[in-house]
């Protein structure tokens, strides 16, 4: 926002995304600062400010993709997901705002991963249960309030070492699964990311590999191509139904019977990461004993394998980068820096919107660490 400010365009105007998913990181990816209810209390925040201040804003991105790359299935990936976004929309109702303001500010994150039908069908039960759930369960009434906006990324876990070539066609089978299961956006990895930071070829086939699908095939003329058929609709209805069970369960075990309660009961519990856990060692035990097949990996291996060439990183960029910051601390207002950190401080404390004093605090220059820290 400060920066937009600085080149002279107005909050009211921006359009993007933040991640702001917090129960994910509890639940897989494992990076918080903070207890649950203090998160929360800052997305409660966001949600109520991009709703006044910044209607085209996503303040949350509700990520599956972080989920899958720990090792669930794809059940677990689209019921948790969906959890988690229904704890968002309690969140937002808590807060006394309009379900047709800030639902269609609501988006998501998937993962897209190899077993090509089982994906298509997960989107697919992933947009049906949405629109539901929203309409049955949460009021909801304008089709724009039910849309399930997703992002999608193809599988980094499922990117291999080894013939490192073939993770171009294993992104390309990925790519397709996702733009036939109806995503809004894609990201697809380059070849050398189980390595490093893609190379500047890699990153190339990758952006390549999503124009030829655009361009060349003619897969983003129909919307929803494959429903009707009696293999994927068998399979969605069979996520969806395993995803309605894991919703029953963590409702269940909430002190209120909402989601929220459910989820935060679970996490206290380690259940997420349990179920995780478990697939996640099935399919390593799979794997290791032959009965699932990674191309290079365990069937039609290579005695030898021309080294890639991979991107390395100078040190350089860490020292220029401590060199920038600490021009742009001397550059500062020190006293304006103290206030505004004040009154962070002061907001945390007391039960206001802190949006305002954050945004005051970047204005003033603070970092990032200075806020965290109060």
């Amino acid at each position: 926002v400060v920066a937009a400010e600085r080149q002279g365009a107005t909050a009211k105007n921006l359009n993007g995304t933040l991640q702001t998913d917090i129960f994910k990181e509890y639940i897989a990816q494992k990076e918080w600062l903070f207890t649950p209810q203090p998160h929360l209390r800052l997305i409660g925040d966001l949600m109520e400010f991009c709703a006044a201040e910044m209607p085209a804003y996503k303040p949350i991105s509700v990520s599956g993709y972080h989920i899958r790359e720990a090792g669930s299935t794809a059940a677990q990936e689209l019921a948790f997901t969906l959890a988690d976004g229904f704890g968002y929309v309690e969140l937002g109702l808590s807060r006394g705002l309009d379900i047709e303001t800030f639902a269609p500010q609501l988006s998501f994150f998937f993962d897209a991963h190899i077993d090509f039908f089982e994906e298509i069908a997960k989107f697919r039960a992933a947009r049906r249960i949405w629109a539901r759930w929203m309409r049955d369960v949460y009021g909801a009434k304008s089709e724009r309030a039910q849309w399930l906006r997703f992002h999608t990324q193809t599988a980094g876990v499922s990117l291999t070492a080894q013939q490192p070539d073939n993770n171009i066609v294993r992104t390309a089978v990925e790519a397709l699964a996702a733009v036939l299961g109806g995503t809004n956006s894609l990201h697809t990895n380059a070849l050398d990311e189980v390595l490093a930071l893609p190379s500047e070829r890699a990153a190339a086939i990758a952006l390549r590999t999503q124009q030829v699908l655009m361009e060349e095939t003619g897969v983003t003329s129909v919307a929803d191509p494959l429903g009707g058929s009696w293999y994927v609709e068998s399979l969605t209805d069979a996520i969806e139904a395993e995803a309605e069970a894991i919703f029953a369960r963590i409702r269940a075990l909430g002190s209120d019977d909402t989601m929220t309660s459910g989820i935060l009961r679970e996490i206290d519990d380690g259940w997420f990461t349990g179920r995780i856990a478990d697939a996640a060692f099935r399919e390593h035990e799979a794997v290791q004993s032959g009965a699932q097949h990674i191309v290079g990996v365990n069937a039609y291996t290579d005695a030898a394998e021309p080294a890639l060439e991979i991107l390395r990183v100078s040190h350089d960029v860490e020292r220029e980068q401590r060199e920038a910051l600490q021009v742009r601390r001397r550059a500062r207002d020190e006293d304006a820096v103290e206030v505004a950190l004040a009154r962070v401080r002061e907001a945390a404390r007391g039960e206001g919107n802190m949006i305002a004093p954050l945004l005051e605090a970047a204005r003033a220059e603070a970092t990032l660490g200075e806020m965290c820290r109060l």
